[in-house]
């Protein structure tokens, strides 16, 4: 009787001591905060790196927060409600002329282009762009980078945006779209799946990528503070690996595949429609293949954001970049 007690008391002894073991297994996973700037098909990777458990197998734990716009992505990451944030290289730049001790890192590149398109309200089979002179023409908000890389290409083909058309700035971005459809303007800037779905429905017709019009940018990257890569370099590390995982995953993968990944994000847009967004992306190459943001795109950034006289100053490349943790993950 004796020996059955001690024994049933070990047994116990061994379950109070293996459950609080297996608690700590799970505490192991390394809680990581994302701020995405929007939620859009243009972050399919990121989505990918979701779904497919890519953040799991590094053992991160991922949170993801949706915050509407630039200036609220980049107040979450300053104010520490973020630890990383996902938005356009140029507000790493703004953050920096503000006087900044604790400088905003770009360490990974996720989209490498502008994401929207020029939309027509009439079907046009061959399109030019001095079509546009004359023309009433909704852009994106002043200061932004769908904006400046706008008049970056209207420049390019020898549209001044502000003498040879009609251009509108002043509509919210939520209310870009509603404006178009409602009769306002004969062009407009919009970005996907906006820009198919009004295809679909014969409200305009797309007629330009300025996506392939600005060429490589750092258009969307995942940047932190300095202090942040310093207390956890390991799992910047970890991150940027499983967003390189996800890359080449949608690179290797199809279309419809890469969209019944990532359609849980978007219950509200149709799979058809979700394909052919993320082929149109895709076969632009606006989705970057790997992580490393390199000088050349960095450069032609500034020039964007210099000939839309919105550069504070410029900056060398590795003021602002961090490309050797990408570099060292990809070995």
């Amino acid at each position: 009787m004796k020996k059955w007690m001690k024994t049933s008391m070990l047994l116990m002894l061994a379950v109070i001591l293996i459950v609080p073991l297996a608690a700590c297994g799970k505490d192991e996973m390394q809680t990581v905060r994302i701020a995405e700037v929007t939620r859009s098909i243009f972050y399919a990777p990121q989505y990918v790196a979701l779904e497919k458990g890519f953040f799991e197998e590094e053992g991160l734990k991922v949170e993801l927060t949706t915050t509407a716009g630039g200036d609220k992505t980049m107040t979450a990451l300053l104010s520490d409600s973020a630890d990383i944030a996902l938005v356009g290289s140029e507000t790493s730049i703004y953050v920096s002329a503000q006087g900044s001790n604790d400088p905003v890192i770009n360490f990974a590149q996720l989209t490498q282009t502008d994401g929207t398109f020029l939309v027509s309200r009439n079907k046009i089979d061959n399109f030019s762009w001095d079509m546009l002179e004359g023309k009433t023409f909704l852009g994106q908000r002043k200061g932004g980078m769908p904006q400046m890389a706008g008049e970056f290409v209207l420049k390019k083909h020898g549209i001044d945006p502000h003498q040879d058309l009609d251009l509108i700035q002043n509509i919210d971005y939520a209310n870009i779209a509603p404006a178009f459809a409602s009769g306002t303007g004969e062009f407009v800037q919009l970005f996907e799946p906006t820009a198919s779905v009004f295809e679909k429905e014969g409200k305009g017709y797309i007629v330009a990528s300025f996506g392939t019009e600005s060429g490589h940018i750092p258009y969307t990257t995942f940047m932190t503070k300095q202090s942040y890569i310093d207390e956890n370099k390991e799992t910047v590390e970890k991150f940027t690996r499983a967003i390189y995982k996800a890359q080449q995953w949608v690179e290797q993968h199809s279309s419809k595949e890469t969209a019944e990944a990532i359609q849980g994000y978007f219950d509200n847009t149709e799979l058809e429609i979700i394909e052919m967004v993320v082929d149109r992306y895709k076969s632009q190459g606006s989705f970057a293949t790997d992580p490393i943001l390199d000088t050349e795109e960095w450069d032609n950034l500034q020039n964007i954001m210099e000939e839309a006289g919105e550069l504070p100053k410029r900056l060398e490349h590795g003021t602002l970049v961090n490309t050797e943790i990408a570099e060292g993950v990809m070995k």
